[in-house]
């Protein structure tokens, strides 16, 4: 079951990156003239008064942190980041076989969305983005059903029942000694009497 909702959150993360991510990074490089080259967003200035560029960055930003949950939350099936990684990774080696090809895959391409998803495919981010996407994929602990609450609870009684009816080391070794060291364990120390002691009574 954990699995299963690692593939809706896979959906849920490629949505993210294709429309988030496109349209961040469209908005970014569609705001610096294609003629001048060497021109910087904003003019060179500051981008607290760039509402459009700033809301192009928490896009941005917004789709890498669901990603870096994703792929640091142990609870989270692995799937939830490696499949968009693997689609990320399939289409950046496809665009290294045919470019055509891949730009042909890539949907909405008359859009802002689809415009911005082509171009971090063609500057290698996307292909950057699938690497670390698919690490989880190999940490075998995540392929594991985490322990819950009542799992915890279980080993717990588990392992005080077997302390019980195990006998302890120390009590063998008690058992084992006889009466007699027993009670001077839990017996108070009696005076000795000495010889030459008289009662003064």
């Amino acid at each position: 079951m954990r699995h299963l909702y690692g593939i809706a959150l896979a959906v849920v993360l490629a949505a993210a990156v294709f429309f988030g991510g496109g349209w961040g990074f469209h908005k970014l490089h569609s705001s610096v003239p294609s003629a001048a080259a060497t021109a910087l967003p904003a003019g060179g200035g500051s981008l607290l008064h760039a509402t459009g560029l700033l809301l192009a960055l928490g896009a941005l930003a917004g789709a890498a942190l669901l990603a870096g949950l994703l792929i640091i939350i142990p609870r989270i099936s692995p799937l939830a980041a490696g499949l968009p990684g693997i689609g990320l990774i399939a289409w950046t080696v496809l665009y290294a076989v045919s470019v055509t090809r891949a730009v042909h895959y890539v949907p909405m391409r008359t859009n802002a969305f689809g415009a911005g998803f082509e171009a971090m495919g063609i500057s290698g981010v996307l292909g950057a983005a699938g690497i670390v996407l698919i690490m989880p994929l190999f940490v075998p602990s995540r392929w594991k059903r985490p322990l819950v609450g009542d799992d915890a609870g279980y080993d717990d009684e588990a392992l005080e029942a077997t302390s019980i009816s195990t006998p302890s080391r120390s009590a063998g070794l008690l058992a084992g000694s006889g009466t007699s060291a027993w009670k001077s364990l839990t017996e108070p120390p009696q005076p000795v009497s000495r010889p030459g002691d008289a009662e003064p009574w």
